[in-house]
């Protein structure tokens, strides 16, 4: 779960980010569904949790006071928003790390199983409680969604499986090969058809990904399949979903709610099968205090993500939103080289890393780059039309620049 990312994670990692709309009403009261009016134009990705906590008890208290100006109380929220993000989408790939390799927790088919639930228990709870709002279920979901909830499953697990097997940097150079196979469908399903500045700069997140994969000291086989695998099911989702235009009133939550729902089942029995449960429960890190918490995080992490990139999108701008998640990648690649313990240093390699992060940094300027308008009055934060054109979907989601 990347990114789902994210993530990716997961899952589940996304310039699927479209331009937010700044009309005065969405300012007017602070007790409106702050996902209710981005969910649908939104990319569907080594701190301790307390961190986190802090910044989101500083919020929710700044959301209910009454004593700041419109403009302090704007002014925080965009802040505290952009901090909020880039912490949760920083935090679920370090803990998912931290639990499967620095604690050798044995099973990820058994972590992705938690996410699953957690998935299921927390959004219920937060539909019951009006935080979150998607549709009730009804006989046609199924059919409506198939087959998003078999690749939800499919990225989620393989996703998990990757970030076990490979170090962080590697890991996070090899899942920018998404947005090249985005690319490559929209041409090929879609007819869209890339500049030649956002093809220079995927090809350069690519090329140094495989230069760094030439010298990589730490080779798993079986990881760059899962990565690989990964790959191939982020862009075939983003297309899809940008092909299936029935799923649009679902929103990103109900999305997440009815793919963990449908597949919670097969993977139990395939986890089962498997025999990582009986892996999982002869675990001997289970009464560490520390190993518990940050497994529990790691599970609900999927929502909170989630729910940071609307808040982030909501009060700054989806620019904002990938800038930030793009400054996040660049963190845990150079951070991930300490967390973990299984990066090996070597020249060739390193240096592909950073020709993939330059790429990273390039491919976020040209794909959110500001053209002036005819009229030359045009608003800040939004992109012309032509700009829309190249942003990814979901497979390409901020989580994997």
């Amino acid at each position: 779960m990347l990114d789902r990312s994210e993530p990716y994670e997961h899952g589940t990692g996304a310039a699927l980010a479209i331009s937010i709309t700044h009309s005065p009403a969405r300012r007017e009261s602070h007790h409106t569904d702050p996902g209710a009016e981005v969910t649908n134009k939104l990319p569907t990705h080594g701190c301790p949790p307390s961190a986190l906590s802090v910044v989101m008890i500083a919020y929710l208290s700044k959301m209910r006071s009454s004593e700041m100006s419109g403009a302090e109380t704007t002014q925080f929220l965009k802040l505290s928003s952009a901090v909020f993000y880039g912490l949760s989408s920083f935090l679920i790939t370090v803990v998912n790390k931290t639990v499967l390799t620095s604690y050798r927790f044995p099973s990820f088919l058994v972590l992705s199983l938690g996410q699953l639930t957690a998935s299921i228990v927390v959004l219920f709870v937060a539909k019951r409680l009006q935080l979150v709002k998607f549709p009730d279920f009804s006989r046609d979901i199924p059919r409506r969604i198939f087959p998003l909830p078999l690749i939800y499953l499919g990225n989620m697990m393989f996703g998990l499986g990757g970030t076990q097997a490979l170090s962080l940097p590697m890991f996070a150079a090899l899942r920018r090969f998404s947005i090249l196979l985005t690319m490559l469908l929209e041409l090929l399903v879609l007819g869209i058809r890339p500049t030649l500045a956002v093809k220079v700069s995927v090809f350069a997140m690519v090329g140094g990904a495989l230069m760094a994969a030439l010298d990589d000291l730490s080779f798993n086989l079986q990881g760059y399949m899962y990565v690989m695998i990964t790959n191939t099911l982020t862009a075939a989702n983003g297309v899809y979903m940008k092909k299936k235009l029935d799923t649009a009133d679902m929103g990103k939550y109900g999305l997440m709610y009815y793919n963990s729902l449908f597949m919670i089942l097969p993977a139990l029995v395939g986890t089962w099968l498997a025999g990582d449960i009986d892996r999982a429960w002869q675990y001997e890190g289970w009464n560490d205090p520390f190993f518990a918490a940050q497994f529990l995080l790691s599970c609900v992490m999927g929502f909170i993500l989630s729910y940071s990139v609307i808040l982030c999108t909501q009060h700054n701008s989806a620019l904002t939103t990938t800038i930030v998640g793009c400054l996040k990648n660049i963190s845990v690649t150079y951070i991930g080289m300490f967390i973990g313990g299984d990066y090996v240093f070597s020249l060739l390699n390193a240096l592909g890393i950073n020709i993939s992060v330059a790429g990273s940094l390039l491919y976020t300027y040209v794909t959110f780059r500001k053209k002036p308008s005819s009229s030359g009055g045009g608003s800040g934060d939004s992109l012309s039309s032509s700009d829309k054109k190249l942003l990814l979907p979901a497979a390409g989601r901020i989580d994997n620049v």
